[in-house]
């Protein structure tokens, strides 16, 4: 590949991840979610619910300090939001089984089967938005993006590991 076909490809990459942002900032799918599933849940808390069902998934244990780190805001912050969560009975709060002197947070059944309603809604439209994709462009897409997305987290996690990026507190 050329520097000049490189460049141009860079190019449009940076150039679609802007139109993607400017999508996602829509939140659709989430106001498609919101109206069925949570209608009295604030938009903006979206994302720390579907953090608390991804390291749940995975087996991890969530807390406050937890919250605050996945969603890079501060620990009162994330408080807030946990607290806002409780009140509208999506997560619940409860004691770690690994260390009793700390509080871990899960999700409800109301929390679970909105973050259910969620991903199906998510899935339905990458199915729609693909379905006259080649399987094969769709298995490539698929493979690319995720790894495109496993570099992209390395490297944000390394810049916030940097003493110059770590905000004072």
């Amino acid at each position: 590949m050329t520097d000049s076909k490189l460049k141009t490809d860079i190019d449009r990459i940076g150039k679609t991840m802007s139109r993607y942002r400017v999508l996602a900032k829509s939140r659709i799918i989430t106001r498609l979610v919101i109206g069925r599933a949570a209608p009295d849940l604030d938009i903006g808390y979206i994302d720390i619910v579907e953090s608390i069902g991804r390291i749940t998934r995975k087996g991890g244990e969530v807390t406050i300090g937890t919250v605050a780190e996945q969603m890079c805001i501060d620990p009162s912050r994330a408080s807030r939001a946990v607290a806002h969560l409780v009140e509208r009975d999506i997560v619940s709060r409860g004691v770690s089984q690994l260390d009793a002197r700390r509080a871990v947070i899960f999700l409800t059944e109301k929390g679970q089967t909105f973050l259910r309603e969620k991903i199906k809604t998510k899935l339905g439209l990458i199915e729609q938005l693909l379905a006259d994709w080649p399987e094969e462009d769709i298995a490539k897409f698929s493979e690319l993006y995720s790894c495109f997305l496993d570099d992209f987290e390395r490297v944000a996690a390394e810049e916030a590991a940097k003493p110059e990026n770590k905000q004072a507190p």
